[in-house]
């Protein structure tokens, strides 16, 4: 893979599009943004893909993986239930499927590094870069090669499905650990004190929490990961699960494609993302605020407001799945709605002001997705 190529595609929307989202949503029949946050999650759809926002074909990534790190105790299950639930994932019973089933989404089930042994699920994606990674508290999680190697197939896996016909691609992932390699990336990127990012992942007890916390402290100490260099930061004390998280946020941004963050695990991989392409940014949309500690200063150095706050963290692309339902209803606001002008409605003189020229830059149908880079 071509890491270097993916990340130079990767370019702000051009800014007149704004302008142009704004007089279309101004002049359907409606108070000028009284639909609130509705409103900018369609402008943002229709400046990001210069066109009409559509999504009629959400897909839910649910990348699993197994965490060295798991041998400090840092979590209430053991290892093997990363195996037992992406299994599950991929005979259709776990929530995210519930709630992709239900949004019309299609869940990409992939192993990206499973320790324990896994049956031949039917639509399971057998793409391991290892058998889990390394314990980040004694050494780097991976090598910079495999790194790589997980952001690439994040990336093809994501290529896949938007040259299929995905226009909204959403975020997911299993990994028993996990939580902790996203409190130690976000430490290390965000600058934040690892008791700041550090919550209790799967529910465990106050005793466990210190010492999950000392990990994650221990982790940075030993690792030294330099928060300017996102691929650093992974290979040090990320996982191969958020690494293929990083390659669908990556190539959804070359191509113009949003895509809807779930909690904190996807909101680590989005700060490895920004920091390698600062303009990925422009395509991410934070589904929801998760319950756990670090999710918070993650977004707030992303400088993302989520949607939703539902006390969720339970993750698996949960929250994002949730999040297509929002997006979809703006995608129809904009398509749908009459103009004052159809509906011989008499508007605002906000609304009835002339279009500014940059209007024609927003296409009203859909027209043939990016190439990918």
């Amino acid at each position: 893979m071509d890491l270097s190529r993916l990340l130079s595609s990767i370019t702000p929307p051009p800014s007149e599009g704004e302008s142009a989202a704004r007089h279309h949503l101004d002049s359907l029949t409606k108070p000028p943004g009284s639909l609130g946050r509705l409103e900018e999650i369609a402008s943002r759809l229709a400046v990001l893909s210069g066109r009409a926002p559509d999504v009629a074909r959400p897909v839910i990534f649910t990348f699993a993986a197994d965490h060295g790190v798991v041998a400090e105790g840092v979590s209430a299950y053991p290892q093997v239930v990363t195996a037992q639930m992406l299994e599950n994932f991929a005979r259709g019973g776990a929530a995210v499927n519930v709630l992709a089933r239900q949004a019309g989404a299609r869940v990409v089930v992939a192993d990206f590094g499973v320790a324990s042994p896994l049956g031949r699920s039917p639509g399971l994606v057998a793409c391991p870069i290892g058998p889990g990674t390394a314990n980040i508290a004694a050494g780097p999680a991976m090598t910079r090669e495999q790194a790589i190697q997980a952001i690439g197939t994040g990336a093809r896996l994501a290529d896949e499905a938007i040259d299929a016909g995905a226009d909204l691609l959403a975020t997911g992932e299993m990994g028993i650990g996990n939580t902790t390699a996203a409190s130690a990336i976000t430490a290390a990127i965000t600058g934040a004190a690892p008791e700041q990012v550090t919550g209790r992942g799967t529910g465990v007890d106050d005793a466990t929490l210190a010492r999950k916390i000392a990990v994650v402290g221990r982790a940075l100490a030993v690792n030294r990961p330099d928060p300017r260099d996102g691929l650093d930061v992974l290979a040090k004390v990320g996982g191969f699960e958020i690494g293929g998280l990083v390659g669908v946020i990556l190539a959804g941004a070359a191509r113009r494609v949003p895509v809807a963050l779930d909690g904190f695990i996807a909101g680590a991989a989005a700060l490895l993302a920004v920091t390698l392409a600062p303009a990925s940014r422009h395509a991410l949309f934070a589904s929801h605020r998760s319950a756990e500690r670090g999710h918070a200063r993650a977004l707030e150095h992303l400088g993302l407001e989520p949607y939703l706050d539902l006390g969720l963290r339970l993750g698996e692309g949960t929250g994002a799945a949730l999040f297509i339902h929002l997006a979809r209803a703006a995608a129809l606001v904009w398509s749908e709605m009459a103009t004052f002008k159809a509906a011989g409605v008499s508007s605002s003189e906000a609304a009835s002001t002339a279009p500014s020229e940059a209007e024609d830059r927003i296409a009203p149908t859909k027209p043939a997705r990016e190439q990918r880079p």
